[in-house]
């Protein structure tokens, strides 16, 4: 299974963006995905999930409000639609797929794409 980020850059404080992740490989309607980010000498952090059926979300207390995760089985792509983008957003953003479940936590999912850098200037 393959999971490639793309629609990283730099922005503005203020400005949006929005990540997409394309999974190959497997059964995408079966997975739940999940988006995290990560900075130099941190630990990954949640960002958001969807459920597989597309129904049930959670975000980060950080994002909520300015963070949307949406999915497109028909195309096996999820995305963050990121608005009102904050310096403290910047990091390596990475989309997840998690088999078995609905999770926050990164270390149950199961296959993770390679990373989109984000980075917002002040």
């Amino acid at each position: 299974v393959q999971l490639v980020e793309s629609g990283g850059g730099l922005v503005q404080a203020g400005g949006s963006l929005r990540l997409s992740c394309v999974v190959s490989g497997g059964t995408f309607e079966t997975y739940s995905m999940g988006w995290f980010r990560q900075v130099p000498g941190k630990e990954r952090e949640f960002v958001a999930v969807i459920h597989r059926g597309g129904g049930v979300l959670s975000y980060a207390d950080s994002v909520k409000g300015r963070f949307t995760i949406s999915r497109e089985n028909a195309k096996s792509t999820v995305y963050l639609q990121m608005n009102s983008l904050k310096p403290e957003d910047t990091a390596v953003y990475y989309c997840a797929a998690d088999r078995s479940g609905y999770d926050t936590r990164a270390y149950r999912y199961n296959y993770w794409g390679q990373g989109t850098q984000v980075t917002v200037s002040s």
